[in-house]
Formats: structure tokens, C-alpha cells, sequence
């Protein structure tokens, strides 16, 4: 699979990476661990060696099912974690209130203090069983601590060897501004998909002015756009996807029409639908790695398969006709 160089850093990512949110089970209504590890295995057998994770997703068990998954071909891998969610103390920014996967009530708060950051390292380490990690993510920016605290706390972890580089998820193009003045960040990770591409207008211009490189998460937008979704679907007890705006009328059934009309164009192509969606995804400017979201071998093998072809520059366009007629509602 292609490799992308993440900014300026030394770190390459396949174009393609494993999302390891839906195996930590939290907001997605459950699990299977087992059937995670041989996701996992897979993928990186097969060419996706890039796996991105973050200590909230599970509350440590992503992380460390992707620890149990890559021992013994460590030196294979590209490990992306995050840090600054933090749910053990009340410091920071409150975030929200949250059930755990044993269904106990959690408050989330976004800290990234420099003391906290080299903790959390420590313990990401650790539930991953290794001494370094690829990546290290601010996972969402922390109005409590100043930014160049956060990046002050990146050097030092670069310095010690524990990370190869440091980089920010959800940050604005003025926080990236602000970042890159003490340290340059590898890269954001950023919501993108057909249905969400409000990063096209400031951030994307930002990133490929300065060398940022841009990680796109939920392409799919959380599954809907794999297209197995019906308005009479049965979501599992704590799967947090109705209650986000795509999944509410009438935005559902504007987007299954929209997806009923991708499918002719997946279907002349003789792919799926989730492998057209996530080459588009590839093909959109500054993205240099694309995220998704995997539970299953099936939906793995299934994936990779959007790296073996290139959508033509007509089929984007069409693509993108499409989109430009699709009208979602934001205040639901």
C-alpha cells in the first residue's frame, strides 16, 4: 500500500489506516475483542500498517487490544495515539458526561497540561507494549492550558525518544497558527467526509501551506455512508450514532437518497460502496492518510480494496455534483 509522508516529520503512514475507536466498544454499543485482534492482524498482513487509537477510546481498551494485536511485529507498524481526554480527574476543560463500556457514569475533560501529556505517554506506552510511539495527538485542544505549554510537552517527549512526532487532532487553523511557533506539528486529524467538508476552507489551504499533513476521520460518517444503514435500523444500547445529526430526520433521508445514487456510480465501477466513498476521500486534496473505522476482518479486507483503484477525474465529478445537491440541516 502507498505510503504518505506526515508534514515535515520522518514518519510515512499508509494512505489507508485502521480506526481502532469502534473496538474500544465506547459509544458504539459494544465490541468483540477477539474478532479485534484478527482485524487488526489482517489489516497489517495485508498491506494497512498504520493504526490509530487514543486512550478514551474503551477507556484503555483499544489501546490495549491493539498492543495484544501487533506484539511480535512492532517494527511492522505505525502507532498514531492521542492524549488530552482525560476522565480520572476533574482538571481542564469539561467535555461531557459519558457511560464507561461496564455502563458507569464518566465526565470527560480536555487536559493537556505538560505534566499531565508525559503521564499520559507513559501509560499509552504501556497499555501498547512499546517503548515509542509514531504519533502522539493532542486529541482535542485544551482551552485551560496555553498551546505552547502542549507543544513544549511534545519536544520533550521527542527529546527522551518516547515519540517520533507530535501532532494535533480538531485543532483550528488559528490553532494550528499558534502550535507551529514553538513546535511544528506532523499533522491534524480532522472530521472529513462527503457529507462533512467544512475543513476544504481554511484548514486545508493552511496545512499545505505550512507542511501539516491532514488525517481524515470518519469518512464514512461513522458508517452511514457504507450504506448499510436503514431508516428502520436497530442500533445496539449505548451506540451515541442517532443522536448525531446525520442519523435525524430529515438529514437520513435526504443522505440514503444520496447514497442510493452513489451506488450507480459504485456500482458501473464494480466496487463497494464504502470502498468508492473512502477513495474519494484519498483523492481530496491535502488529505495524506485516511482513517477507517474497523471491527471486523471482513470490514478490513473490505477496505483495503479502496487503495487497489483510482476514481478518474469525470467519476469525481460526478461525485461531487452529487454532493453539491445534497442539503443537510445543522440545527437539529
Amino acid at each position: 500500500m502507498k505510503t504518505n509522508k506526515l508534514g515535515d516529520s520522518g514518519v510515512f503512514v499508509t494512505e489507508l489506516a485502521f480506526g481502532s475507536w469502534a473496538i474500544g466498544g465506547w459509544q458504539w454499543g459494544g465490541a468483540d475483542s477477539k474478532e479485534a485482534i484478527r482485524a487488526i492482524d489482517a489489516s497489517v498482513n495485508s498491506g494497512m500498517t498504520t493504526i490509530d487509537t487514543a486512550p478514551v477510546y474503551g477507556f484503555g481498551l483499544s489501546e490495549e487490544l491493539v498492543g495484544k494485536a501487533i506484539k511480535g511485529k512492532r517494527h511492522n507498524v505505525q502507532l498514531l495515539t492521542k492524549f488530552g481526554m482525560v476522565w480520572d480527574e476533574k482538571k481542564g476543560e469539561y467535555f461531557f458526561s459519558s457511560k464507561d463500556n461496564n455502563n458507569n457514569s464518566v465526565d470527560l475533560y480536555k487536559y493537556s497540561s505538560k505534566e499531565r501529556i508525559i503521564k499520559d505517554c507513559e501509560k499509552s506506552l504501556k497499555r501498547l507494549g512499546t517503548d515509542y510511539i509514531d504519533l502522539f495527538q493532542a486529541h482535542w485542544p485544551d482551552s485551560t492550558t496555553p498551546i505552547t505549554e502542549t507543544m513544549e510537552a511534545l519536544q520533550v517527549l521527542i527529546k527522551a525518544g518516547k515519540i517520533r512526532a507530535g501532532a494535533v487532532s480538531n485543532y483550528s487553523a488559528d490553532m494550528m497558527r499558534e502550535s507551529i511557533k514553538t513546535y511544528h506539528i506532523a499533522s491534524n486529524q480532522l472530521p472529513y467526509s462527503m457529507l462533512n467538508r467544512g475543513i476544504e476552507n481554511e484548514i486545508v489551504p493552511f496545512c499545505l501551506q505550512n507542511q501539516v499533513g491532514i488525517i481524515a476521520y470518519s469518512p464514512l460518517q461513522r458508517g452511514i455512508l457504507a450504506g448499510k444503514i436503514s431508516k428502520d435500523h436497530k442500533f445496539n444500547d449505548g451506540d451515541s450514532r442517532p443522536s448525531t445529526i446525520y442519523y435525524k430526520e430529515p438529514n437520513l433521508s435526504a443522505v440514503l437518497k444520496f447514497i442510493d445514487d452513489l451506488k450507480q456510480i459504485a456500482n458501473n465501477r464494480k466496487v463497494t460502496l464504502s470502498q468508492l466513498v473512502l477513495n474519494w476521500t484519498m483523492r481530496q486534496p491535502g488529505i495524506t492518510c485516511t482513517l477507517t473505522g474497523i471491527r471486523t476482518t471482513e470490514q478490513a479486507l473490505d477496505n483495503i480494496k479502496a487503495t487497489e483503484f483510482s476514481l478518474s477525474d469525470d467519476e469525481i465529478a460526478e461525485i461531487n455534483n452529487l454532493i453539491s445537491h445534497l442539503k443537510i440541516v445543522t440545527d437539529i
